[in-house]
């Protein structure tokens, strides 16, 4: 069986997401092993270079979205995120954003469970102030939250029908924003993922989730590299500066922060 991880890599007018995305699979590779696949509408074999394999679509647009550390509104290319079953090169795909950092050898434990999909559940910051509570749950009747920031799935039917239905939701997206009754007039492929695998655990919720939280820095905190593996975190506590290490495995929601960072080491 074929083993790989999976990335979608679309520009926007401020962030490079094919720089992010390189950058990411040699981090991939070190820690993981495994090749890495990217989907995108790049045409500079240069920049794709990295890649083990690149797999050409065109962008979708999931509107716009605010980024505080932009302090402004950008288009969101992240719609085809729900054609990865069917785009993907490996039976059995991890599917990262191009803003996760891999930091170690923890998802490799994935590529073994007997699981046929896995996501996270919950998410949560690094800093003690730092509130998911809104974040976790969707819509006005706080229906729970899964993130789509990490997926892991093999080929066969329940993966198969979780994307399928992320495709449905996708192209009936202002009947599900009404029946959910979400606020945001915005697509994204976390309330998809989380509406999906409402619809095939036949709306029991009994869902597989990756163990443990998705460890996230929120935009609004500075994020800088000390070493290969090793962040650092500038954030204010009570109007006081602060700072903290971080050597784990996270997803940079900050994305100016992190293009900073791999701008600064190519």
């Amino acid at each position: 069986m074929t083993s790989g991880a999976l990335i979608f890599a679309f520009n926007n007018e401020h962030t490079d997401y094919v720089g992010m995305a390189a950058w990411s699979a040699d981090r991939i590779r070190r820690h993981l092993n495994i090749p890495v696949a990217v989907i995108t509408d790049c045409t500079d074999a240069a920049r794709l270079a990295k890649f083990d394999q690149v797999i050409s679509a065109d962008p979708a647009a999931g509107g716009t979205r605010y980024f505080d550390d932009y302090k402004q509104t950008v288009t969101w290319y992240n719609a085809t995120r729900t054609d990865a079953y069917s785009l993907t090169p490996w039976e059995h795909t991890l599917l990262l954003d191009a803003d996760y950092v891999v930091c170690g050898k923890e998802l490799k434990y994935l590529l073994d469970a007997p699981q046929e999909f896995l996501c996270y559940r919950w998410a949560c910051g690094t800093t003690a102030q730092d509130s998911f509570e809104g974040l976790n749950y969707f819509g006005q009747h706080k229906m729970p939250m899964w993130w789509a920031t990490v997926m892991m799935f093999r080929r066969g039917n329940t993966a198969q029908y979780i994307f399928d239905s992320m495709t449905m939701i996708k192209n009936n997206w202002k009947h599900y924003k009404d029946l959910y009754h979400i606020t945001s007039s915005q697509y994204r492929n976390d309330y998809a993922l989380s509406i999906a695998l409402g619809i095939v655990s036949g709306h029991t919720l009994k869902v597989n989730n990756i163990p443990g939280m998705l460890v996230s820095v929120l935009p609004e905190h500075e994020l800088t590299q000390i070493d290969d593996d090793l962040f650092e975190i500038k954030f204010q506590d009570q109007g006081k500066p602060k700072r903290m290490s971080l050597s784990m495995d996270f997803h940079a929601m900050g994305k100016k922060h992190l293009g900073d960072i791999i701008a600064s080491t190519v």
